[in-house]
């Protein structure tokens, strides 16, 4: 995948070169960072952002091309940076997964300090139309009767849709093969046509399809229910416990200044109570995540020991 850039303004705002917003993340301006007069003098340069999804160049920040090794080339060139605020990683769902799948040179958890997370995103379960099964109980009543007979798409082995079919596999039973792409839309274009059967893929990629009647949904992923589907019911009211989501947010180098964590993390939360970005990334299904840097160090711990015993448990190994 490409490095996609960011802008992180003096003035406020983040966008993409081409004005779209990070992968799954919602509007093209998503956040703020604190304008207000403080003690600390920072920023007083450009900052630059790093993360797995692309890269460019504009005036105010500038995101080096870092892409490749699903973002670990990325991730471990902000843990070398100097702790001083100017470096920062957009930390992902898949770092969480990373940490296990991949013998890395870095520590997610003690080498990168979270600033702040920015948002959740929902995983829906999804079918073709021509898989006879409405509920997530008739799926697995389907499944059972033809093992090994249905396919399940994701953008390939070790990606958070991957595991979100494994875990669904472990705490069901059912014997699904899995089938991987290179990337999210080759995936969804054999899962329109029928050439496999079941995805579990984030919400924003697949949501228009979903009310096109492309693809129906059979519940989503997340412990309660969505906003932008609100008729759709869990996975976890048919298979108790299950959830998987993606997840976005900040971080810096681990030795990067408490106040400057501090003061990042409280722009960025003013930032997310723009009522308008709250509605932009509902109607995608995303959910904004705001919280302090403890929180989103607590999520990412929590998330890299849950999927850890899934990549153990399924036997996962990168290609």
């Amino acid at each position: 995948m490409k490095n996609r850039k960011r802008e992180i303004c003096t003035s406020g705002s983040v966008r993409d070169e081409d004005g779209q917003p990070p992968h799954l993340l919602g509007p093209r301006k998503f956040l703020h960072l604190a304008a207000g007069s403080t003690a600390l003098d920072y920023p007083t340069r450009p900052v630059h952002l790093l993360e797995g999804f692309g890269a460019g160049s504009e005036p105010d920040i500038v995101i080096e091309n870092r892409a490749g090794a699903s973002s670990n080339i990325a991730a471990e060139a902000v843990v070398r940076a100097a702790p001083d605020g100017y470096t920062l990683f957009l930390i992902t769902s898949a770092n969480a997964v990373n940490a296990t799948f991949f013998k890395l040179n870095f520590d997610l958890i003690h080498d990168l300090a979270p600033v702040a997370s920015i948002s959740r995103v929902p995983f829906v379960m999804e079918v073709h139309p021509s898989v006879p099964a409405n509920t997530v109980a008739e799926f697995i009543a389907y499944a059972k009767a033809n093992p090994g007979r249905i396919n399940v798409e994701s953008p390939g082995a070790g990606t958070s849709s991957h595991l979100a079919g494994e875990l669904f596999k472990l705490m069901t039973g059912v014997n699904m093969v899995h089938i991987q792409y290179r990337g999210n839309g080759p995936a969804l274009i054999d899962l329109l046509a029928g050439q496999v059967q079941v995805g579990f893929d984030t919400m924003p990629a697949s949501i228009e399809y979903i009310r096109a009647g492309k693809l129906r949904a059979l519940a989503v992923c997340t412990m309660t229910r969505s906003d932008a589907l609100p008729d759709l019911p869990t996975v976890a009211k048919f298979v108790p416990g299950y959830e998987s989501s993606g997840y976005f947010g900040f971080g810096a180098p681990a030795k990067t200044p408490t106040e400057i964590v501090d003061k990042l993390n409280q722009g960025i939360n003013a930032g997310l109570a723009d009522p308008k970005l709250k509605a932009q990334l509902a109607d995608l299904g995303g959910i904004i995540l705001r919280g302090s840097p403890g929180d989103f160090r607590t999520l990412i711990a929590e998330e890299t020991e849950k999927w850890a015993k899934v990549i153990r448990a399924a036997n996962i190994k990168p290609d």
